[in-house]
């Protein structure tokens, strides 16, 4: 056999072109981004990684509103709980 042969040098291109395939398609299959052509990456795109976090966006602007509800009805709690009774009495039967 001889190793200064074409033979050769088409045999080791063909394997490291298989190695790259079979690379290549191992990280795609599990989500690591690829490499493109010029050296830049490429992320893998899924939609409904991208839905669920809308999701949760909307749902944590949700929650937001309702503590900020929360903290001001219990600030007038508190006000209620330390004012002075004769105060609040007179708050009251004014409202009346």
């Amino acid at each position: 056999m001889s190793f200064g042969g074409p033979a050769f040098v088409l045999a080791i291109i063909a394997m490291s072109m298989i190695g790259w395939v079979i690379t290549t398609a191992i990280r795609a299959r599990h989500g690591y981004p690829l490499e493109g052509e010029w050296g830049g990456t490429i992320h893998k795109d899924d939609p409904e990684l991208a839905r669920q976090n809308q999701l949760l966006a909307q749902e944590n602007d949700l929650l937001r509103g309702k503590i900020g509800r929360l903290e001001e009805r219990l600030s007038v709690l508190e006000r209620i709980a330390t004012d002075a009774p004769a105060r609040l009495t007179a708050e009251i039967e004014g409202l009346r």
